[in-house]
């Protein structure tokens, strides 16, 4: 789909972007932070829910969803965003980072990645063609090609040999995008750079897959246990040898400070499980820190979580989320996932506007400075 990205403004002081991606389920509007769906749900939230909380776009895993309940059963039922009734648009992981996290269930081979399910234990293999035909059943909007996350640390050679590897089955997941029609019928496919903390891995890396063409990039192998600046130096080393006119995608990450800073940085889109998962354990986002919901300190506060913060969790105070987080409702979780994920929404809708406005480097400063200073 030529011309589906579409830059419209840039920051002045910083080399944060506004951008708009058109996809076959709608126009998403970057920065964007997309919420975590791995087995066709967004966990104790309905698509109606998202929807109304303004989530533009959200991911499923090629991984778990082939193995339960099986691609070829979402196609046969309509696809993914039929299965599961969300009508925006979805992006799908290869299973790439299960290549990292199962690292003592699966083999790395040079065609792909043979694995043993974590479920049962039963062999399957992922390949540049097996992950493309999945993604396919399932009607991705966005595919990403599947990669070889090096850990960390990583040894040199290791690293470029995983860079290596991955250009392979990149070029692969292209070509079959291709002759299958998936791309010319305005599926995109993103690619992944990797390189480890070696810069001039990640350049090379960049460089190699950008000769490729793809409709969008991704920085794939960081957050995998490295400490928060050399993270986010390895997001600098790769976004500046990215295409400018093409979206750029930091994978499985982070903090709201850490957004705003990639932001800062040059990318377009995250996702993460952190709003989520930690929302089920009693913690609430605020502009002044994360608070822990089961300390004892909220258990008369009649306030909302955020005040202004208007969504439906915002209907109950802080005491009343305390109650059910320590009652173990399923309800706090449902409420504190919403609210959660708006915070994080509406983060990324200030920061849009702050872009277009041109002053978005003092705001973000400032925010992350009130964050940072604030929490427990």
């Amino acid at each position: 789909m030529p011309g589906h990205f579409q830059l419209l403004a840039t920051d002045s002081a910083t080399a944060a972007r506004r951008g708009r991606l058109t996809t076959r389920h709608g126009m998403v509007e970057t920065p964007v932070f997309m919420p975590v769906g791995t087995q066709g749900t967004v966990k104790a939230v309905t698509p109606g829910q998202l929807h109304d909380l303004g989530a533009q776009i959200i991911l499923g895993n090629t991984y778990h969803l082939n193995l339960r309940p099986g691609s070829e059963l979402i196609r046969e039922l309509g696809g993914l965003h039929k299965f599961m009734g969300w009508d925006g648009p979805i992006l799908t992981d290869s299973g790439g980072f299960q290549v990292f996290s199962l690292a003592k269930l699966r083999d790395i081979r040079d065609d792909g990645v043979a694995f043993s399910s974590h479920l049962d234990g039963a062999k399957l293999f992922l390949g540049p063609r097996e992950v493309m035909a999945i993604q396919q059943n399932l009607g991705s909007d966005i595919a990403m090609v599947i990669d070889e996350c090096p850990p960390w640390p990583c040894a040199r050679d290791a690293c470029a040999a995983a860079c290596a590897r991955s250009l392979r089955w990149a070029r692969e997941c292209k070509n079959i995008a291709e002759g299958s029609g998936f791309l010319a019928s305005g599926h995109h496919v993103f690619a992944i750079v990797q390189g480890s903390t070696f810069d001039d891995l990640r350049r090379d890396a960049a460089e190699a897959l950008a000769a490729v063409d793809f409709p969008g990039y991704a920085v794939g192998g960081v957050s995998v246990g490295e400490p928060e600046p050399e993270m986010l130096k390895q997001v600098g080393a790769t976004v500046p040898f990215l295409p400018a006119d093409k979206p750029r995608y930091t994978m499985g990450l982070g903090t709201p400070p850490q957004l705003l800073r990639m932001i800062a940085l040059g990318v377009d889109m995250f996702d993460c499980v952190l709003p989520t998962r930690v929302a089920r354990n009693g913690l609430a986002f605020t502009p002044d820190g994360a608070i822990n919901l089961r300390n004892g300190r909220f258990r008369a506060d009649a306030r909302p979580v955020v005040e202004g913060l208007a969504n439906y969790a915002a209907n109950f105070s802080r005491a009343y989320l305390r109650h059910l987080t320590i009652a173990g409702e399923i309800l706090g979780c449902t409420l504190l996932t919403i609210h959660n994920l708006h915070f994080y929404l509406d983060l990324m809708a200030q920061a849009r506007a702050h872009i277009e406005a041109g002053d978005f480097a003092p705001w973000y400063r400032a925010w992350v400075a009130r964050y940072e200073a604030g929490g427990e």
